[in-house]
């Protein structure tokens, strides 16, 4: 088995900073500029802006072959489970849920987010229990259909050095539930009773959330390393070290198991696929930017989760590359010049994906050509004016970032930090209709059984029927 050399931790202060400034914890700005405006960029951002190269490189625009052209979507069909943060056990590519889209029930899941505690974990679910985990690493189980809470597991040490530490996830397999946290250590738990199994203490913080395939559970630290533990009992297995990179953004893409591999996401922008038994190299994929407009120091992460679909992986970096690969070797069939801190969603023709501009997209997922694109926030002003100027300068309006989307009943539902659920039309990109959640969410929603479910910054678990 592979293990590599140690590799000091270098998570900068500075990372954490950019991240924090651009004013929500686990997505990548709040500030966003439109890749097809032809106004001249400025040359440095300032704090709560982001600036994309994306925005003066290049330009995407629908196919005129495409434009208007209908396009296959599935039919519905039912979610039975979401065993991982990466995704159901059964392939959905539209999936029967939240018919009615109003709230069924909403239960308090712990610590929201806070200075020293952030709501970063994507809930699991068995199809009768789903499981969430708070800022503060406490674990709980609620009953899918009352929103009931099974149990509860508290799993903060309480070390003085790790006071302020966050993020982590879940992963089910075999009746346990598997739990990273900031705190430096991996848990098992049993599924049906919260009890303790075994802990490990790694070396670094856990942002991601782990995977399972095989024998091991699999996760990644904030010093790009993923190691595979046995699942029984958390004995060392492999250890991959990919390039360290100490800017990155606060949320963490998990590993997603294909087969015999584990495709793996990292703050470098590679997106690897390890030999799940031994974590050799299969193949690597850089999604970044190489022009000489790129700065060294840019924001590479591949933060949102790869998407396995057809036997293809559908990924996307924070600088600017969204691409389609042959899962098994690798080989970019297609990509596009856009930047998202989200993960893609594929239905029948089409791929779907939101941009760090709060644009939505829709592109053929055989070819990559673009169907249709919509600005999520139309309507909205995008400045306002500069108190300094008395109001003759203008400055960017501040305006909601969004998390998704995932395709149910019809809708192309996406949330976003005001503490809005907005449904679009998944061939058009209209907006259809809306629903307040009350709470800023920055955690895309999954789905089970007949319900959406999403977790807001605040440590509320939503059920949408």
């Amino acid at each position: 088995m592979k293990h590599t050399t140690t590799m000091g931790r270098r998570i900068a202060a500075t990372a954490l900073a950019l991240v924090m400034a651009a004013g929500f914890a686990g997505c990548s700005t709040v500030q966003k500029l439109n890749p097809l405006k032809k106004d001249e960029p400025a040359e440095s951002a300032a704090q709560g802006e982001r600036i994309s190269i994306v925005a003066f490189q290049d330009k995407i625009a629908p196919s005129e072959r495409l434009k208007g052209q209908d396009f296959y979507i599935p039919s519905a069909q039912p979610v039975a489970d979401w065993p991982l943060a990466t995704g159901p056990a059964q392939t959905i590519e539209h999936a029967a849920a939240a018919a009615q889209f109003k709230v069924a029930w909403s239960k308090s899941i712990g610590a929201g987010s806070s200075t020293t505690a952030q709501v970063m974990a994507t809930p699991v679910s068995d199809g009768k229990l789903i499981y969430t985990l708070d800022g503060e690493a406490r674990v709980r189980a609620f009953d899918v259909n009352t929103g009931n809470e099974a149990w509860a597991r508290d799993l903060n040490p309480g070390i003085r050095r790790d006071k302020d530490a966050f993020g982590g996830g879940l992963a089910l397999s075999g009746g346990k539930l598997f739990v990273t946290s900031g705190y430096r250590l991996v848990t098992a738990l049993d599924a049906a009773t919260g009890e303790v199994q075994w802990t490990k203490t790694v070396e670094t913080p856990l942002r991601a959330a782990p995977t399972v395939s095989g024998k091991f559970v699999v996760f990644t630290d904030v010093d790009n390393r993923t190691v595979a533990l046995n699942q029984a009992d958390g004995a060392p297995g492999w250890t991959y070290q990919a390039i360290v990179e100490p800017a990155r953004i606060l949320r963490t893409a998990a590993p997603v198991p294909y087969e015999n591999l584990i495709i793996a996401p990292f703050s470098s922008g590679e997106l690897i696929g390890l030999d799940a038994a031994s974590g050799q190299p299969v193949w690597t994929q850089v999604l970044a930017q190489s022009t000489r407009t790129n700065a060294l120091s840019e924001i590479r992460d591949i933060s949102g989760r790869p998407l396995i679909a057809n036997n293809m992986v559908f990924a996307a970096s924070h600088s600017g590359v969204f691409a389609a690969m042959d899962a098994k070797s690798g080989q970019r069939r297609w990509s596009i010049p856009a930047d998202s801190t989200n993960s893609a969603w594929v239905a029948g023709d089409a791929v779907y994906l939101s941009t760090v501009q709060s644009e939505l997209m829709a592109a053929n997922a055989t070819s990559g050509q673009v169907y249709w694109i919509a600005d999520l926030n139309k309507g909205r002003k995008k400045t306002a004016s500069s108190f300094f100027a008395m109001g003759e300068g203008k400055k960017p309006a501040k305006l909601p970032t969004w998390t998704g989307p995932v395709l149910a009943s019809g809708r192309l539902v996406m949330v976003n930090s005001e503490g809005d659920m907005v449904a679009f039309d998944p061939k058009t990109g209209e907006r259809k209709e809306s629903l307040k959640l009350g709470d800023p969410a920055f955690v895309a929603p999954i789905i089970v059984g007949d319900k959406l479910f999403v977790v807001t910054d605040k440590g509320r678990l939503i059920a949408i029927q």
